[in-house]
């Protein structure tokens, strides 16, 4: 069973710090900055021995080199935005896999908040890194794609086991919450969530991971029918 650590990080960042007690391997998820990572491995006596990123965008990736540096590990991201990335030492695309000691992940492309994005899916561990495509009760904004990409990637996202944890990069669930309750008036499952997601933040309490279960019962932009709706939900929301 992995040990997944939450690191907040900048103003609203989340990174992901993944030990793998069998083999010992720790992996860092979309590193912004390195010091707090590095300074919490050390503090659980883990060496941190991979990351893996999701996207090219530098508050996932900020802190790749002075991770490297300091530890040596290996560095696996997105094909598509090798150029991107220069610190990345291993290329992966939907139908690749990963492996963090025996623990395999899949790998799924998600484009559309950047051209080469992707997210790691560990079936065994019902677990999902999802960058900045999913959030809770929200998505990415399409800053690369369109949204008939992202209304693929809900697709895909939504196909996997309801009791998936999602781990996405950032703590965006009160203000996407904002939004969805007057994308879905009606929908009482949305509203008794935000109660509760207000609740959480006014106590300090992070409100992420989320799970594919609770994002198909409340989240607009997974529950849009179509591309043209996820269209109109996203430029509504991006005008909020």
């Amino acid at each position: 069973m992995l040990e997944i650590v939450r690191i907040p990080v900048l103003s609203d960042n989340y990174v992901w710090l993944v030990h793998e007690p069998d083999s010992a391997e720790t992996m860092v998820v979309d590193p912004a900055v390195a010091k707090p990572v590095l300074a919490e491995a050390d503090k659980r006596g883990w060496r941190i021995t991979q990351i893996w990123n999701t996207h090219w965008h530098p508050d996932h990736t900020g802190g790749n080199a002075d991770i490297k540096a300091a530890t040596g590990c290996m560095i696996t991201g997105p094909e598509a935005e090798k150029a991107k990335i220069p610190t990345l030492d291993r290329l992966v695309k939907e139908g690749d896999t990963v492996k963090l000691g025996d623990v395999e992940a899949d790998v799924i492309d998600v484009p559309a908040h950047t051209a080469g994005h992707i997210a790691y899916h560990l079936p065994t561990e019902k677990a999902a890194f999802v960058g900045d495509t999913l959030f809770a009760m929200g998505c990415g904004r399409l800053f690369e794609g369109t949204p008939e990409q992202m209304y693929t990637n809900m697709r895909k996202l939504e196909a996997l086991p309801d009791d998936t944890r999602v781990y996405c990069a950032h703590e965006y669930t009160e203000a996407n919450g904002r939004y969805a309750v007057t994308a879905e008036p009606d929908n009482a499952a949305l509203a008794e969530r935000m109660e509760q997601v207000v609740a959480m933040r006014a106590k300090g309490e992070a409100t992420v991971p989320t799970t594919i279960g609770e994002e198909r019962a409340t989240n607009p932009f997974m529950r849009a029918g179509s591309a043209e709706e996820l269209a109109e939900r996203r430029a509504a929301k991006d005008a909020f």
